[in-house]
């Protein structure tokens, strides 16, 4: 949906890693699969900076392998990263060659995400994990005030239209489970944020990106999208963004070390 080649997407990618990496990094704390010697996977790397802590992690001996449709923008680089264009959709990145493998805010923009998920867990080990997480925008359907809540309901029906699957999140728990992983949990946690904040920056960022396509489709138009703009700049407006939900699993074998 947001080409890496576009107009302040760097930026906005910065922004995102800013936001959801410090979440993204404690799950994988607290899975302890990423240690010492260990290799570890990211599917849809952005802008590399998971995978470049993830290099940190498994030193001395281990190895990260960031993949990315677009590798334009991962311009991070670390000791033991290294980087690899790929499609998940096409097959597992390295069938059975991860201790952990991760993936976050990509599943709910491909065409097939049960496929995506069968490859993503092909590509551990016996007993490697596994830690997905994507949205799912319960919270945000419901904001307030009025002008706000019709906003997110045009977003919703235009990414319905993409084919972007913004509830996704909640699928997963049965999806790692029907693919026989073992210990699969789940959480959702969400922010709530003030207009001028990072998290009201992002939002900005993304919908001034999409704005033309936006309006093209019929589903929203000038007034709505200015308005929501606007209580994104607005410090009294306070409001919930999405539920990010974190799953996990371990894929069917013997236990991770």
């Amino acid at each position: 949906m947001l080409d890496h080649h576009q107009r302040g997407e760097r930026q906005r990618l910065a922004l995102m890693s800013r936001l959801l990496d410090p979440m993204h990094r404690r799950h994988i704390e607290e899975l302890g699969a990423a240690q010492a010697g260990a290799r570890t996977l990211e599917v849809g790397c952005g802008n590399g900076s998971m995978s470049a802590w993830l290099a940190g992690q498994v030193a001395p001996g281990g190895q990260a392998l960031a993949v990315d449709l677009d590798l334009s923008l991962a311009g991070t680089e670390a000791p033991g990263l290294a980087y690899r264009q790929g499609d998940i959709l096409a097959g597992p990145v390295q069938p059975g060659g991860f201790d952990l493998v991760t993936a976050r805010a990509v599943l709910h923009h491909v065409g097939d995400a049960a496929t995506a998920v069968a490859n993503l867990v092909a590509s551990a080990r016996p007993g490697g994990a596994i830690l997905l997480i994507e949205p799912d925008f319960l919270p945000v359907s419901v904001a307030e005030p009025a002008d706000v809540r019709a906003f997110w309901a045009g977003w919703l029906a235009w990414s319905r239209e993409q084919g972007i699957d913004y509830f996704i999140g909640r699928k997963l728990p049965g999806m790692l489970a029907g693919r026989g992983l073992a210990g699969v949990t789940a959480t959702a946690e969400t922010v709530l944020y003030r207009g001028g904040s990072p998290w009201a920056g992002y939002w900005r960022e993304t919908v001034i990106e999409l704005r033309g396509r936006l309006l093209a489709s019929g589903h929203l138009d000038d007034r709505l999208i200015g308005a929501f703009l606007n209580q994104c700049q607005e410090p009294k407006w306070w409001t919930q963004t999405i539920a990010f939900t974190a799953v996990a699993g371990h894929s069917p074998g013997p236990a991770s070390r």
